[in-house]
């Protein structure tokens, strides 16, 4: 897939924001350091300075069309990914479709901080990708440490369900292909697991969460106006997990919220500050649906129902599933 430059995104961006097709840019800008990249809105030509394009880009930018496309037409830079996502909410009726402007861009996977910082170390002062490696250099060393993009990439970019775009306006390159990976290899080594052991590996995982709320906000299935865990009638208001039946009240509430609505694009796991590897909870509800119901893929069509909102009499019976017997959480 063709690798493409900072300098192309940003000549998109000032051709239609000159023109007038657009008031609004979502794209990257960098923080403090080379790897704190988020996303944001670019109003202006002058305002693109801060644009960033690179491996740190991973952050899925259709959630933010909710608010923005009730302000501006945006433009959009979407990796394959997150086009999948601006599918499903439109599928949602979340935004319109002509107040935005898609562009798809190539992505041959984006880079994860903490492995990078596994093989260079902390004190990490700045990051430059050269062909496909990284250059890092860090407070605690004179020379910079050299790796190879390829170790450090994402879970969800090692495991890619697809690099063809699903959605877009105009394309920066090729549409792309669907990926052959097989990134239900980790639900696997799960459902090999007795109940107990599953049981003790999620216990183990969700006591570390912290109730920050960051999978819940970045999540582009999460769009509910007023979320059940800020309603004070819930009875679990913004509550912390004192217990072990918070930690996973919140965790299996939100599985099953976005069950048949979410694409997989793992931002739940990425911007985790515990590390939960919560991408799996909904990657085995993907794949049990694919089993139960035949392969869907959230997104790929807007439109598109999930089987669990389409009922047909070949649906799978309760009984084909569980067969009597008492079976642990």
């Amino acid at each position: 897939m063709q690798k493409m430059t900072r300098e192309a995104l940003l000549e998109k961006a000032r051709e239609l924001l000159s023109s007038g097709k657009v008031s609004a840019v979502l794209g990257w800008k960098k923080g403090e350091f080379d790897y704190d990249v988020t996303p944001a809105v670019f109003d202006s030509v002058d305002a693109l300075e801060d644009f960033v394009w690179g491996d740190f880009c991973g952050a899925n930018l259709s959630k933010y069309l909710i608010k923005e496309t009730k302000k501006h037409r945006v433009l959009v830079f979407l990796k394959p990914c997150d086009t999948y996502s601006m599918n499903q909410l439109l599928t949602e009726h979340r935004f319109e479709r002509e107040q935005v402007h898609a562009v798809g861009v190539p992505c041959d996977g984006m880079a994860d901080i903490n492995l990078l910082r596994r093989k260079a170390g902390e004190g990490i002062v700045s990051v430059d990708s050269i062909g496909e490696e990284i250059k890092v250099e860090t407070l605690y060393s004179d020379e910079p440490v050299i790796i190879d993009r390829r170790e450090v990439l994402l879970e969800r970019c090692v495991n890619c369900k697809s690099k063809k775009h699903a959605a877009f306006d105009e394309l920066l390159s090729d549409a792309g292909e669907d990926s052959s990976s097989d990134r239900f290899q980790d639900v696997e080594k799960l459902e090999s697991m007795t109940p107990d052991e599953r049981f003790e590996f999620w216990q183990n995982e969700l006591s570390r969460c912290i109730r920050c709320n960051a999978c819940r906000d970045v999540c582009p299935a999460c769009t509910c106006e007023t979320c059940v865990f800020n309603n004070p009638s819930s009875g679990a208001e913004n509550k912390a997990p004192v217990n072990s039946f918070e930690e996973q009240m919140f965790h299996i509430i939100r599985a099953f919220h976005v069950a048949g609505r979410c694409t997989d694009c793992g931002e739940c796991a990425r911007v985790c500050p515990e590390h939960i590897p919560l991408h799996l909870i909904n990657r085995k509800i993907i794949k049990d649906m694919n089993a139960f119901y035949g392969v869907f893929q959230a997104g790929a069509e807007v439109g598109a129902k999930s089987p669990l909102l389409d009922y047909t009499v070949s649906d799978i019976e309760p009984g084909a599933v569980f067969d009597g017997r008492d079976h642990d959480a």
